[in-house]
């Protein structure tokens, strides 16, 4: 198949890596702001945000 360096095999490891932690911090905020965006009517910031609410 492919002879990768090992560089390249550095490099493609720390791309996963770093698409892996964007991924897992990003996934839940992106999901809540195309609800939010995507409602209608839109709550407000407090009521989407406080369980109490």
């Amino acid at each position: 198949m492919f002879a990768l360096s090992e560089e390249t095999k550095e490099r493609i490891a720390k791309i996963i890596e770093i698409s892996r932690v964007a991924i897992h911090y990003g996934y839940l905020p992106l999901v809540l702001y195309l609800g939010y965006t995507r409602s209608d009517p839109r709550p407000s910031i407090i009521r989407l945000l406080s369980p109490l609410s």
